[in-house]
């Protein structure tokens, strides 16, 4: 510390005035903000590997030539050490988005055009970062290569496979991890592999753009990797959608760097990818958790196991390692992590898809009558938001179910000022309702009532459900929740849902 500080003293010509220990990340390095007698600060840095350090140096100011948003260097130390940087500031994007992540994945239109924002920049610096650097100069080596996969793989088997005590044919196992590692590093792409992309990592301006830092593992390797990286990162919940838009966001924004394949191609390879970091991070918790007793990574390991049975789902067409495949299809019911209750219906197109009874009767009653409405097929389901003073919907299917829901016992937003012009759908409302909580605790009792219905009319191959939330003026509650139901659904069971916003004018249809 004491030579950080005269690091500092040397490089401004006088000692700070204060200096602040800031929070530690993963690696080993410790982090100081030092102030001046005019207020400014800058950032001093103590690691223990030169060559980590030195890594980092050279990719900061190569970076910075390329025009690049990261901290400038403005000194190091001899022995290499120590360094300062200019202070990015404290606002991560880790920390600016905390308000989705602790919702449960609900993340609002700010937060959400945060992600974007950052996503949009992951190529610049994946390309334009790449052109030009000497890859000789990364830390620990210069290439994503086939031996760094297997290590990975390797870290997998051994710090969360052996432990989970699943029986599996290590040799076989071995020659499927070798095939997969071989499809990894298939493709010769020159473009600067982050490595540790994620929100900790990304500093937010005053105006909300984001800045890089903590790229000192970087090395040349496929661009899909940070996509996968942080888009799949377990304890961030992005629901299925979201993430289909960033990826969407990155695949417009890489076209502007580089000659892109087809997305059909790019699809099928970020699944590889997917699937190679879902394993790389459970053998990380495993590790951390299992061994280490670190709670935050013992809780981290369920979202990654949600994560990792929807890929299964996608089959040996997008996988073809057929006994990785069946391991982890066996690891995945394990009691241990079994959590997840899969839904009766395999297809999202709302048809019955089992040709099995809905109803288990006791043999002596005989078998069932059905009604005529039974067998039709697809579901619909339509969702209004509407004013009490304005009378409930009418059913104009003709079936008379569903569920009308008041929403006037949660906090109204309606009552202040600044909201009265908005309505359910902007972002200061839906900031408003998610910060107080309210609406949270009263849609998740909605959910597990609608989920239970959607799921038995899907079964049965009915065709019509409707859904209505009212609160006094039809503007905000009800508008939020309406929304929010027939995302839901159309998210979970692939259905067709028609929201209409009957006070506001407003329609659309999720196909």
């Amino acid at each position: 510390m004491e030579k950080l500080i005269k690091l500092y003293t040397e490089w401004s010509g006088a000692e700070p005035v204060s200096t602040e220990q800031l929070a530690g990340a993963g690696s080993n390095r410790q982090y100081y903000r030092f102030t001046a007698e005019d207020g400014t600060t800058v950032i001093g840095v103590v690691g223990t590997s030169r060559d980590e350090n030195h890594a980092f140096i050279y990719l900061a100011e190569h970076f910075e030539q390329r025009q690049l948003p990261v901290p400038h260097i403005l000194a190091q130390s001899d022995d290499g050490l120590r360094y300062l940087q200019t202070d990015l500031g404290s606002t991560s994007l880790f920390d600016a988005i905390r308000g989705g992540r602790e919702a449960g994945g609900r993340y609002n239109q700010r937060e959400k055009q945060l992600l974007k924002a950052t996503i949009r920049q992951l190529p610049n610096i994946q390309i334009r970062g790449a052109r030009g650097l000497d890859w000789q100069n990364c830390y620990p080596q210069p290439e994503f290569d086939e031996d760094s996969v297997l290590f990975d793989l390797n870290y997998f088997k051994y710090c969360f496979l052996k432990p989970s005590g699943l029986d599996f044919h290590e040799l076989k196992l071995e020659a499927n991890f070798r095939l997969f590692a071989k499809d990894l590093t298939s493709e010769n792409i020159d473009s600067f592999l982050y490595r540790d992309f994620q929100a900790r990592n990304v500093m937010l301006d005053a105006d909300g753009n984001p800045q890089f830092i903590d790229f000192q593992g970087g090395r040349r390797g496929p661009y899909y990797y940070d996509l996968a990286s942080f888009l799949w990162q377990a304890s961030a919940r992005y629901s299925d959608k979201l993430r289909r838009e960033l990826v969407a966001e990155y695949y417009d924004a890489l076209q502007q760097y580089t000659e892109v394949p087809s997305l059909r191609h790019f699809v099928n390879r970020l699944s590889l990818f997917v699937l190679f970091r879902t394993l790389q991070v459970l053998g990380a918790y495993g590790f951390r958790g299992y061994f280490e007793r670190k709670k935050h990574f013992l809780d981290s390991i369920p979202p990654a196991m949600d994560n990792l049975r929807a890929l299964l789902k996608l089959g040996e067409q997008v996988f073809p390692y057929p006994y990785m495949m069946d391991m982890l299809r066996r690891l995945t019911e394990m009691p241990r992590y079994a959590h997840i209750e899969e839904p009766a219906v395999s297809r999202a197109d709302g048809y019955k898809t089992t040709d099995k009874n809905v109803y288990e009767a006791h043999p002596q009653d005989g078998p069932a009558t059905f009604s005529k409405y039974d067998g039709k097929g697809p579901l619909r389901v339509r969702v209004f938001s509407f004013s009490f003073r304005k009378g409930i919907p009418a059913d104009e299917s003709g079936n008379g179910g569903g569920y009308v829901f008041d929403c006037r016992s949660t906090h109204n937003p309606g009552r202040y000022e600044p909201y009265k012009k908005l309505t359910g759908l902007d972002e200061p409302v839906i900031r408003f309702l998610e910060d107080d909580g309210e609406i949270l605790t009263f849609l998740d009792s909605v959910y597990k009532l609608a989920d239970a219905h959607v799921q038995r009319y899907i079964d049965r191959g009915f065709t019509d459900l409707m859904f209505s939330f009212g609160c006094t003026g039809g503007q905000h509650r009800s508008v939020y929740s309406a929304q929010h139901l027939a995302e839901h659904l159309h998210e979970k069971f692939g259905i067709e849902v028609h929201v209409c916003h009957r006070e506001q004018g407003i329609e659309q249809t999720l196909l």
